[in-house]
């Protein structure tokens, strides 16, 4: 069964430092040029929510604590 996964960005928290993008297995972490947050930075968000397998390389990897990592089981729920 594999598992699926959901992850939230605090765009708010973001400065765009692409260091989850470089530790994504799945590769799906992209800078979202066309939005700016209140700080000025361009923040991350996930290109494609249906790969993500919750492995939280990219919220350990997050110097600013600003990605969080949601597992769901497959038939179980988050």
């Amino acid at each position: 069964m594999k598992n699926k996964g959901f992850v939230k960005f605090r765009e708010d928290k973001c400065k765009g430092c692409e260091l989850c993008a470089s530790v994504c297995p799945k590769k799906i972490i992209e800078i979202r040029e066309a939005v700016v947050n209140a700080m000025g930075y361009h923040p991350a968000g996930i290109a494609d929510m249906e790969e993500c397998t919750a492995c939280a390389n990219c919220a350990m990897m997050c110097p600013d604590g600003a990605v969080s990592v949601y597992k769901q089981d497959q038939g179980r729920g988050v």
